[in-house]
């Protein structure tokens, strides 16, 4: 299984998609690289609130101080979401990871007026999630 590019790579093979649908086609895609999570990282502890599909994110402080990542989600297009904002925080410091402008990054993306009400407030969840989290790292 190939791995997640990182986001400059996900920027670039967004930009070559030639419409919505071969976006929606990656997403997937993406999410399909997504290693599958333990029993203990499928645990009520990583479930995000807030979205309907259920949505895991596992989030692990190393010795370095990098923070690494691991998601699922029981839905196709929602687990593409979680893909992406793993390629946008893995390995990355807890600092780092809250002083990231992360508006910007899915604004080049173009993602939020392309999906559901429903996606965008389960993508706005995770996102808030992770950010709460990587507070309490610090």
């Amino acid at each position: 299984m190939p791995a997640l590019p990182d986001e400059n790579k996900l920027l670039r093979n967004f930009s070559r998609c030639q419409d919505w649908e071969e976006r929606y086609l990656y997403m997937i895609e993406l999410g399909g690289r997504l290693p599958e999570l333990s029993a203990v990282q499928r645990s009520d502890n990583n479930l995000i609130a807030g979205c309907q599909s259920q949505v895991w994110i596992d989030m692990q402080k190393q010795a370095d101080g990098t923070v690494t990542f691991a998601g699922d989600s029981d839905a196709a297009i929602v687990k593409g979401l979680v893909a992406i904002v793993i390629i946008l925080f893995q390995g990355k410091t807890a600092q780092q990871i809250l002083a990231l402008d992360v508006k910007s990054f899915f604004e080049q993306l173009a993602l939020e007026q392309h999906l559901t009400p429903s996606r965008t407030q389960g993508l706005n969840a995770m996102i808030r999630t992770i950010l709460s989290r990587a507070a309490q790292f610090v």
